[in-house]
């Protein structure tokens, strides 16, 4: 708990207008200064600041209290929450009992290194550097790169490092911060993380840099991004990008809208969508969903259009309907991310948010463009549909969805229903991947190369080759990937990758592999039949029994 005299001392350094007047548009009226309420939507001002009280109310929705009780309630935080964003606008130090000073102080610490770090990186980023060459080639506009502070990680091991340390940061504060890294079998020698790489800090909902993304400027790197570690400041599943910049558009416009990546995100705010917040390598959390519930219960996703992204777009719309958000999700041209699609026609983009549907009839519709058969339409809606339906938390809106989903289909809402209660309830994230929008197998080839070539040092590396040949008793292929699936496997192993997952991917690709196969057999089994062979019946039959033993080996 802070000590009790941290509060009069925000409230002798901060006055109630100071603090609403980020929030809200305030002008006189005698006594009052008044605005729009930003707690519910009105055109006549009834939002009454008294600057003498130290408080506010609202005469049209009654809500009121002091300088305290209002962050609570616009950034959605609890006093505790509270009172660390204004003794952080006051540039108050607040004492914990039961936590050390030296505790607080050393996060105090990791923040200036990191805040000193992107001031480096965006000196470093001249008019005349590769990377500023590489962002106006992207699209960003001088305003958005110094907008959102985007800089260089410099071509050079030390420079941050010596930089840092010479101003008086110790390398265990560095290291603390994600800033640098010890090198593999050398003890007391380091480096810097990011190098040759256009940087992108990452803030926390107060605006406080907390880590960076760096995106690669050499065409040979490997890792095209490369995100801070998980430290004492920046949790993935907590933090998303552009969250400080968006919350009060997100309150204004009245929903959130979620893009994949930095560039996306740029984009989208280039374009007048200030509501617009990105993942940042890593996939929807339940922490992230409700960051956005402090601003808003409606979501649109606008995630890629390509296979794994329509995966994405399943599994975070799942999550985020289980947690009583309304979602609605934007149609993409195929193959296009929202970042090309503002590039080449902003208003197309506009267009398409503007048309988002509820995302259980966007999936509906885009299932029918992509399966022409009606018995595999049917199928891939139970797979993908169902779980949707099942996730809402509202009787009403399931059994809505449900005659939507049945008329699409051609099918009674009967049948949608005890299709829907054979559904066992979602558990986790690996359940929504394995239950959700299911990539071809195409795509966890890319992944399993994308895999090899990011880690391509890492005994990972090793191991997924030598399964890959195993599985399909030939070379791994060789072949150019998109940025999108590189990113991917990133995003899924991590910083420090395990064999453990990599081995559930190469268990689903060997799956696919052996299902694949075993239709190939089936197929030649039903033409030897046809041409009354013997000999090929035989053949054929004893391989799909090879094939369903090694795919009940693997369900076990």
């Amino acid at each position: 708990m802070a000590g009790k005299d941290t509060v009069s001392e925000i409230k002798e350094r901060l006055t109630i207008q100071d603090v609403v007047a980020p929030y809200v548009k305030l002008h006189r009226a005698g006594r009052s200064l008044i605005g729009l309420c930003p707690f519910h939507k009105e055109k006549t001002p009834s939002f009454h600041v008294s600057s003498e009280r130290g408080t506010f109310h609202c005469f049209g929705c009654g809500v009121g209290g002091d300088m305290f009780s209002f962050i609570e309630k616009i950034e959605g935080v609890d006093f505790k929450g509270a009172l660390k964003l204004l003794a952080d606008k006051a540039g108050v130090e607040i004492e914990y009992r039961g936590e050390s000073r030296e505790h607080h102080g050393h996060q105090e610490r990791l923040r200036q290194a990191l805040a000193r770090a992107a001031q480096i990186y965006a000196v470093a980023l001249t008019t005349d550097s590769p990377a500023y060459a590489y962002a106006k080639k992207r699209g960003l506009t001088d305003e958005t790169i110094k907008s959102f502070a985007l800089g260089v990680a410099p071509d050079a091991w030390r420079m941050l490092l010596e930089t840092l340390v010479s101003e008086g940061f110790s390398t265990v504060e560095l290291l603390a911060a994600g800033l640098i890294k010890e090198a593999e079998g050398k003890n007391g020698t380091y480096y810097d993380r990011f190098r040759n790489r256009l940087m992108f800090p990452i803030r926390d909902v107060a605006g406080r840099i907390v880590a960076f993304t760096g995106r690669a400027l050499a065409n040979d790197d490997l890792a095209k991004y490369l995100n801070s570690p998980e430290t004492e400041l920046y949790h993935k599943s907590d933090v998303l990008f552009g969250m400080d910049r968006a919350k009060d558009a997100i309150r204004t416009r009245g929903f959130t809208l979620l893009v994949e990546g930095q560039m996306d995100l740029l984009h989208a705010h280039q374009a007048g969508f200030g509501n617009t917040v990105a993942l940042s390598g890593t996939a929807l959390t339940e922490k992230h969903l409700a960051l956005m519930k402090r601003y808003s219960d409606n979501l649109m996703l606008v995630l890629d259009a390509d296979t794994a992204g329509l995966a994405a777009t399943a599994k975070s719309a799942q999550l985020a309907l289980r947690a009583g958000l309304r979602v609605k999700a934007a149609r993409l041209p195929s193959g296009k991310d929202p970042a090309d699609l503002i590039l080449e026609d902003a208003k197309e983009f506009s267009m398409r948010v503007k048309e988002a549907k509820p995302v259980i009839e966007f999936f509906l519709v885009e299932l029918a463009a992509r399966e022409r058969d009606s018995h595999r339409l049917v199928m891939a809606a139970e797979r993908v549909v169902m779980p949707l339906i099942r996730a809402l938390q509202s009787p009403l809106e399931r059994d809505h969805f449900t005659q939507i989903t049945a008329r699409a289909l051609g099918l009674s809402t009967e049948a949608v229903r005890e299709a829907m209660g054979r559904i066992e309830e979602v558990k986790n994230e690996g359940d929504l991947a394995r239950g959700g929008f299911v990539a071809p197998r195409i795509s966890r080839l890319e992944l399993l190369l994308a895999v090899t070539k990011v880690y391509s040092d890492m005994p990972l590396a090793t191991h997924v080759i030598t399964e890959y040949s195993r599985i399909t008793e030939a070379p791994l292929p060789v072949g150019d990937l998109s940025d999108a699936i590189l990113f991917e496997a990133e995003r899924m192993f991590g910083e420090e990758p395990s064999l453990h997952a990599a081995d559930e991917l190469l268990h689903a690709f060997e799956e696919a592999v052996i299902r694949e196969a075993y239709q190939e057999r089936v197929t030649e089994l039903r033409r030897a039949e046809a041409a009354n062979d013997i000999e090929a019946m035989t053949v054929a039959s004893k391989a799909c029994q090879v094939l369903q033993s090694r795919l009940a080996a693997l369900g076990k």
